[in-house]
């Protein structure tokens, strides 16, 4: 018997056995009928899954995520400027060795951009990407051929983060999405605002991101991304988008938006007569700051330029596989307000005179449908 027909709702945990894919770490419920020895996950379909120590898991359970993670915020303080730096590596890309790849339920679209040929150069981008593509294909089951990435680095001109790139990038990332495919969009660069010109913004404004040729070409805005990748999305699917950039918080413009701070949703619905709900899809998005803040690229953390909410944010999900959308953010907001306490933001000048010695960005949950952010976990 397969997993997939043996698999009971997690309503329902307590008539199975709780299992975990050692690839992705998806948790899984089977049967208790179901005595395989060896089953292969359902989602990224290359791991077996493994039963978990009962007394382990017990224990784990009793605890609670947030307790295990309580020392989390020093644990990081403990880690500064003793990373190690990852070889460089010109192409990230694996598409060019695999013209047609077989189909996979995983896809990812990365996006790092540094701006070498203007004033406002960006430091950390290139090691959020390299962070992320890591994260996606050693804890997450994602196949290497179906990460495209977009940087400066690229020697293929499809893959330099142009406007036309990205937005190519993006189509393909939902092209033919089916029920069980998991997406995901990660963005680290530059962020800004322009007025809102449709009447859908409560601030008047509407965020963007910027491509490497901005100037040119434009921004790429909330709107724009919106009907690229939430609205195309079927029924059963789900994509994360990872946006770490100044005023990033609404960009793909979903209908609900968590505050953790307050640990309340609040609704982003647009006017009547505006369409920006998914095709029946999950889109969740988690972004660097509000849309009001700057984010920030800071080498606290390793000795290395890196987005401060992407570190936290792979280094959560290296350590805790699956945690709660709740504790992931609190765990986030922990470790910044940790950090802040210590005085320990990154040693440029002109970063301390500008945020005071502090982060003072907030990251920023939103979706296309609520849920209990204690009780989701967060599975890319």
């Amino acid at each position: 018997m397969g997993l997939q027909q043996s698999m009971n709702s997690t309503a329902s945990m307590d008539s199975g056995r709780n299992i975990i894919c050692s690839g992705c770490r998806q948790r899984w419920v089977v049967k208790a009928s179901n005595k395989s020895a060896a089953i292969v996950c359902p989602s990224c379909r290359i791991n077996i899954l493994e039963f978990p120590n009962e007394e382990l898991q017990a224990n784990q359970q009793q605890q609670g995520l947030r307790s295990r993670i309580r020392n989390f915020g020093h644990h990081m303080k403990s880690k500064m400027h003793q990373g190690t730096i990852i070889p460089h590596n010109p192409s990230l890309n694996h598409e060019s060795s695999h013209p047609n790849p077989p189909r996979t339920c995983k896809r990812a679209v990365l996006c790092g951009i540094t701006y070498n040929n203007w004033k406002y150069k960006l430091k950390g981008t290139i090691n959020d990407v390299r962070n992320m593509r890591e994260l996606l294909i050693t804890r997450f089951g994602y196949p290497r051929e179906c990460i495209r990435v977009l940087t400066e680095d690229e020697t293929d001109p499809r893959f330099f983060p142009t406007r036309k790139n990205i937005e190519d990038s993006l189509r393909w990332l939902v092209n033919d999405c089916r029920s069980g495919d998991s997406l995901m969009f990660f963005y680290s660069g530059h962020g800004l605002r322009q007025p809102d010109l449709n009447n859908d913004e409560d601030d008047g404004f509407d965020e963007t991101i910027c491509p490497v040729d901005f100037l040119t070409s434009g921004m790429i805005l909330d709107d724009d991304l919106n009907a690229l990748i939430v609205r195309p999305l079927k029924p059963g699917v789900t994509l994360h988008a990872v946006v770490d950039a100044c005023h990033s918080g609404t960009i793909l413009d979903l209908s609900h938006v968590y505050f953790s701070r307050e640990k309340k949703w609040k609704e982003n619905f647009p006017p009547p007569g505006i369409d920006k709900h998914t095709s029946g899809g999950l889109a969740i998005s988690i972004s660097a700051c509000l849309d009001n803040q700057a984010a920030v690229d800071t080498s606290a953390f390793n000795g290395k330029m890196n987005g401060a909410m992407t570190y936290l944010l792979a280094e959560v999900l290296k350590k805790f596989p699956g945690p709660t959308y709740g504790d992931l953010f609190d765990l986030i907001h922990e470790t910044f307000d940790d950090i802040n306490q210590a005085s320990c933001l990154a040693n440029s000048r002109i970063i301390r005179r500008i945020f005071n010695n502090r982060f003072t960005q907030t990251p920023l949950l939103s979706s296309s449908h609520k849920f209990d952010v204690y009780q989701k976990h967060l599975f890319l």
